[in-house]
């Protein structure tokens, strides 16, 4: 457990180092391109500003997009007491737990440490799972708080968000370029401003969901050890999977956070390259093993 958490510091500074870069070789580039050397230094303030923010502000950044609120105990008890039995379980505080009202059954863990964290689970979820099923989805989500997992994936939603928006910023300015640009090497650092803006935010996107897909496995896993019975997630698996309702609050930056993909993509080969999460057959026949 100790290796994964130092595992998971270790690729949030490879996160960090990544997205800056990214977003700095965008600024070095249309400051080029435009011939305006301030572009540069405004890509250092936005990846500073980036970083700084994703590290603090992140999680109430997505449990306001995601209409996540915070509860009280007497609304949900039964919600709250398997929360605060699990945290006691894993050596854990208690997280603050924040509902969603939405059919659609999911769940999702936030925040930038185990002192700083938050659990939100869709109304959807409570209507439709039993008391071991809720625990095994409880603990998938305390698992992620517990190996860092919530750092990394809250940061790869403000980051990411970054990199788009200066690679949009780029791509949007570079059709009302001045003609006296475009002489020479100004083309030539047109067409490689173009392709780095299309780029980046396409590679991204990919190292955020590469992140999200490898740890879920792992959460699924804890969970079964900490509940000491992996029948309780497998059939809060099969029971999502069945659910015909998309989450109605959620976009492609949030998604991977959600312990099954609130997009509806379940799709298997080539096309779970832009799935934010494994295949649940997968999971379910891994979770099988720990019966």
């Amino acid at each position: 457990m100790y290796e994964v958490i130092a595992s998971n510091r270790r690729r949030t500074v490879v996160l960090f180092v990544v997205f800056v870069g990214l977003l700095l070789a965008l600024g070095f580039v249309f400051s080029r391109v435009f011939e305006a050397p301030w572009l540069l230094w405004a890509a250092v303030i936005l990846s500073l500003v980036s970083a700084w923010g994703g590290y603090f502000y992140s999680d109430r950044l997505v449990l306001s997009v995601t209409g996540a609120r915070p509860i009280r105990k007497s609304e949900f008890p039964e919600l709250v007491r398997i929360v605060e039995n699990l945290s006691i379980a894993s050596g854990l505080s208690c997280p603050s737990i924040y509902v969603i009202h939405d059919p659609s059954p999911n769940a999702f863990a936030t925040g930038r440490d185990p002192k700083h964290a938050a659990v939100a689970v869709t109304t959807g979820l409570l209507k439709i799972l039993d008391k071991s099923e809720l625990e095994g989805v409880i603990a998938h989500e305390l698992s992620h708080i517990k190996n860092y997992d919530i750092l990394i994936a809250t940061l790869a939603v403000t980051l990411a968000g970054a990199v788009v928006l200066a690679s949009d910023f780029f791509l949007r300015t570079s059709f009302f370029r001045s003609s006296r640009s475009n002489r020479g090497g100004g083309s030539i650092l047109v067409v490689l401003g173009l392709l780095l803006a299309i780029l980046a935010p396409i590679f991204a996107t990919l190292l955020q969901l590469a992140v999200s897909r490898k740890r879920e496995f792992l959460a699924d896993a804890d969970a079964a050890f900490l509940t000491r019975y992996p029948e309780g997630l497998i059939e809060a698996l099969e029971k999502l999977s069945k659910s015909p309702y998309p989450l109605q609050r959620v976009s492609r930056a949030t998604a991977h956070l959600f312990i099954v993909d609130p997009l509806k993509k379940w799709g298997e080969g080539w096309s779970t390259l832009w799935s934010t999460h494994p295949p649940l057959a997968a999971r379910i026949a891994a979770l099988k093993k720990f019966q």
